[in-house]
């Protein structure tokens, strides 16, 4: 018989781990201000072994529109460097021989309105993910009727099941409204 209690912290969990992935994604998109998280994806060949370049370099945003990079080896510049350039993160490095510096320019309004409509499309992904996680918990509550679990169970883990539901696109509807007032924010 199924373990209607179970079933639901397993459907919570994947609706948990729906709302951290759109957190993280959220976090990876620029919003005109400096964010060290723009240069997770960048892997960068450090003897021999391909490692992001927070593992080879101090990385800080010492003021709103700058990200400061310092190699702890100072043999890492040109090749920090050279993967800052070829990657799509579309700021131009600048270096001093001590410290690489990438300045974060303003973004337009179009560029803003670009940018709540990918974060707007992320949420939207993030909501179906949910929605799918409940339609599971349902067809398995469902299901476990026929496996002996009296109807009442089902109706009631159901509705809690709802609650849950609910909770989790409040959560992702706050993190939207979050990103798009700092992405809206000159």
């Amino acid at each position: 018989m199924l373990d209607v209690k179970q079933l639901l912290a397993d459907c919570e969990e994947k609706m948990d781990m729906s709302v951290l992935h759109l957190e993280e994604t959220l976090g990876h998109i620029r919003a005109g201000k400096a964010n060290i998280h723009i240069l997770d994806p960048l892997r960068v060949n450090s003897y021999g072994a391909m490692v992001p370049i927070s593992n080879c370099a101090a990385i800080t945003t010492p003021d709103a529109r700058t990200i400061a990079i310092k190699p702890w080896d100072k043999s890492m510049f040109r090749v920090i460097e050279k993967a800052i350039i070829d990657s799509n993160v579309g700021i131009m490095p600048e270096s001093n021989g001590e410290v690489i510096r990438l300045a974060i320019p303003p973004l337009t309004e179009e560029r803003r309105k670009a940018l709540t409509k990918q974060c707007n499309q992320e949420g939207e992904e993030a909501k179906i993910a949910i929605r799918n996680a409940r339609r599971d918990g349902i067809e398995k509550l469902k299901k476990s009727v026929k496996d002996g679990v009296p109807e009442d169970v089902e109706k009631d883990a159901e509705a809690d099941l709802q609650k849950i539901h609910d909770k989790k696109i409040k959560e992702i509807e706050a993190l939207l409204a979050a990103k798009s007032k700092e992405i809206m924010t000159v």
